[in-house]
């Protein structure tokens, strides 16, 4: 995705900005064609090779005028000869030209003459050091512009403009495009990870756009499903349990049934003189008897599948009856509650939650025992109906928590093991679960999830 985002930037500002390149230096070409430098280059020749030519022609002028006689010099002996004709005779030349005069409108013809230096004059109608002096502004004028180069100059300006904001805004897609492509990398390799069966996998969360909220539900997704498949396992285990339990219960019952009615007809029947100790012979054997009938039956419940009525039901009404029946049971223990007011009802069979309940309180004030306390809570979030029930015992130790409901494991004397599982084996056919979770009593404590009843909808 990163670089499918690069690309489609690169396609579509490269070509906009290369266009606009393109025209820029074509107009920047045609608007410096007709500048006036070029113009002022030109001229700048032009007028020194009119201003050579005049000169060359006014000195072949002057000099064929001097020879002809046409015109009169001026006759210079040595001590009156002024620098620059002294500067002549000085120098060994037969002839020399210089101009004189204001700007250089005078021109003079100097030529030796035995020990005497001769001086032909002329004006000019032009000022030649006027026009040199114009000349060399007008070359260092092009000079300097060409040095500068203005249209290299507007050029790589022009460059430099575009290339900022585009490497700003390059520069901003490669972070934008990196923020959006790593966390959907994050989720496909979540979801490669959920495929091949690994439902622990999670992506970090903590973004607040669409992102945020597809790996939020991915998240609850897989949490969701690694319950769901812990349950499975769960109650698939349960149904081994509960096919050994009925063929245990089947067959105690068919053995218990006649031992106790032979041993009812033997009491019936028994006329000797130690009836007595016959009698209370019997009736040991006729209540371990019914203690096995209550084993028995605790297995043909758990086996069981009763029919599932899942209603509407408030939760805490519930709680208050539960506790009102079984507070006789244990007298020395104290009961506590902590309801939510505004609790919406739970969605579960209504009978189930009372086996689930009476199971849990029952626990919690045997492990409290005389003396201990034992809390009832409810709460509402996300949905779900929570109902929890704390004790002040001993607690469980870390080893055991792992099995706590698996079925045969008791950790209570005279305990079957079955109490807890058939509880779990309730909530999950009401849709909801129980977890173990921290006490605040400092004892065991645990919290049974149901679904909330959805409000009926308005006609």
């Amino acid at each position: 995705m990163r670089t499918r985002l690069i690309l489609v930037f690169f396609a579509v500002t490269l070509p906009p900005l290369g266009l606009t390149l393109w025209l820029a230096n074509s107009l920047l070409e045609r608007s410096l064609a007709y500048s006036s430098t070029r113009e002022l280059d030109e001229i700048s020749r032009s007028l020194e090779n009119l201003g050579r030519e005049f000169y060359q022609r006014e000195r072949e002028s002057l000099r064929r005028d001097a020879a002809a006689g046409l015109v009169e010099p001026d006759r210079l002996a040595q001590p009156s000869r002024p620098p620059e004709v002294a500067a002549f005779w000085d120098s060994g030349e037969h002839e020399r030209f210089l101009l004189t005069g204001s700007g250089g409108d005078r021109l003079h013809y100097l030529v030796r003459r035995g020990r005497e230096v001769w001086i032909y004059t002329r004006p000019l109608a032009v000022r030649m050091q006027q026009i040199r002096d114009q000349y060399t502004a007008a070359r260092d004028l092009v000079d300097r512009a060409g040095t500068r180069d203005l249209r290299r100059g507007f050029l790589y300006t022009l460059l430099l403009l575009a290339a900022v904001p585009w490497l700003a805004g390059f520069t901003a897609l490669l972070y934008s495009a990196h923020r959006l492509s790593h966390p959907m990398r994050q989720l496909t390799a979540g979801l490669r990870e959920v495929a091949a069966g690994n439902l622990a996998a999670r992506v970090p969360a903590g973004r607040r756009d669409e992102i945020g909220v597809a790996i939020d539900a991915f998240n609850r997704m897989a949490t969701d499903l690694e319950q769901s498949r812990e349950r499975l396992l769960y109650l698939t285990r349960l149904e081994g349990w509960q096919a050994l339990a009925r063929k245990m219960a089947h067959e105690l019952k068919n053995s218990l049934t006649p031992i106790r009615l032979t041993t009812e007809e033997m009491v019936a029947r028994n006329s000797h003189a130690d009836a007595g100790f016959t009698a209370q012979a019997a009736q040991i054997i006729v209540d371990e008897v019914n203690s096995l009938e209550r084993r028995v039956r605790a297995f043909s419940q758990f086996a069981s599948e009763p029919p599932i009525r899942l209603e509407a039901i408030a939760a805490n009404t519930v709680v208050e009856e539960r506790i009102a029946l079984l507070r006789s049971a244990h007298p020395g223990v104290h009961y506590r509650t902590r309801l939510a007011a505004a609790l919406p009802p739970a969605h579960a069979d209504e009978d189930l939650l009372k086996v689930i309940l009476n199971n849990l309180i029952e626990n919690a004030a045997e492990a409290a025992g005389v003396g201990g306390t034992v809390l009832a809570s409810t709460t509402a979030a996300a949905g779900t109906v929570a109902i929890e029930v704390h004790d002040s015992g001993p607690g469980l130790p870390e080893p055991v928590r792992a099995s706590l409901f698996e079925p045969a494991i008791s950790f209570k004397k005279g305990g079957m093991g079955l109490g807890l599982s058939i509880a779990r084996k309730s909530a999950l056919l009401c849709g909801g679960d129980i977890e173990l979770v921290k006490g605040e009593l400092g004892g065991a404590a645990f919290r049974v999830v149901l679904p909330a009843a959805c409000p009926p909808q308005e006609s």
